[in-house]
């Protein structure tokens, strides 16, 4: 009974929901990304995207997560937004640039419109950052964010629904600790190369290193901020971090909830079905009771 009812509880579970909406005619101005326009050995290029807290209800009236990427060495860094509007996005991308060990060289985001806009668009040429935009419905131009989106962001977060000043206060709390362990402790692994053999696939990864091991390695970063992020890496403590990242994960847990609305949409949902669960057999025995009546009066009558 529970196996033929699996299908039944998928429809309730929380899932991310895509938020992106097609920008203005601006984008025909913002070139496609093409991976040899990149020099992706070189820090500074960011993927960005947001990522929505609904908590299965898509409107405009909960929090975001402005999540930008380092396509070199898996840089991370995660701002909340009170909401897409494109205000917000662009303050969270100064405050993702004031964060970056780093000097920013250029940005690729989705052709939603909190990003396609004149105040991004004009920004970029004014800064002279390389201002580029991914294919319509193809999330695999976006690999690193998109893969950070969960890791990082769906990982520590969850799918329940963030919409007051409090929620978004402690977001902000939970990123400055979750940055540092993101950069400075987790290891992550490069695809080098790949090679197609028949109908097999061969992938060779790099050597599993941190954010933080790529920029001492790389050879565009100068020696006073390899210096400087060698003294920020004594000062931290990995259990410290986790232990902090997990009592904001706590309080955000109590205060997250889903609008009611939805719980009573839900509940309405759930006892009309069990109301036809337990009307059914209730309708089956009655026509069978009826069906031995009628038999049990023509026997009578056939014997008299």
């Amino acid at each position: 009974m529970l196996r033929n009812c699996s299908w039944e509880r998928k429809k309730y579970q929380l899932k991310g929901r895509a938020h992106t909406r097609p920008g203005t005619l601006l984008k025909h101005q913002i070139p496609l990304r093409t991976f040899s326009e990149w020099d992706e050995q070189r820090p500074g290029f960011l993927e960005i995207d947001l990522v929505g807290h609904d908590g299965g209800v898509i409107d405009s009236l909960h929090a975001f997560t402005l999540n930008a990427t380092d396509v070199a060495t898996g840089w991370t860094v995660c701002v909340p937004l009170k909401n897409k509007a494109q205000v917000w996005s662009f303050a969270g991308l100064q405050q993702i640039r004031a964060k970056l060990p780093f000097s920013l060289l250029g940005i690729d985001s989705d052709n939603g419109s909190e990003f396609i806009n004149e105040s991004f668009f004009t920004y970029c040429q004014d800064q002279r950052i390389t201002f580029t935009r991914s294919r319509p419905y193809r999330k695999n131009d976006s690999c690193f964010v998109e893969q950070k989106n969960y890791s990082v962001v769906r990982r520590a977060v969850g799918y329940q629904r963030c919409d007051t000043d409090e929620q978004l206060r402690l977001l902000a709390e939970l990123y400055e600790p979750l940055e540092l362990y993101t950069n400075f402790f987790q290891p992550s692994m490069k695809l080098k190369s790949k090679e197609r053999h028949g109908a097999r696939v061969t992938k060779k990864y790099d050597q599993a290193r941190t954010p933080y091991q790529r920029l001492l390695e790389s050879s565009f970063i100068d020696e006073v901020t390899k210096k400087q992020l060698r003294q920020r890496y004594q000062l931290l403590n990995p259990a410290q971090l986790k232990r902090q990242i997990e009592r904001l994960q706590r309080k955000l847990l109590v205060t997250a909830a889903r609008p009611q609305r939805s719980h009573k949409r839900l509940a309405t949902k759930r006892s009309s079905g069990r109301q036809k669960a337990v009307e059914m057999p209730r309708l089956r025995k009655a026509t069978k009771s009826v069906a031995s009546l009628s038999r049990l009066e023509k026997s009578v009558q056939k014997a008299a």
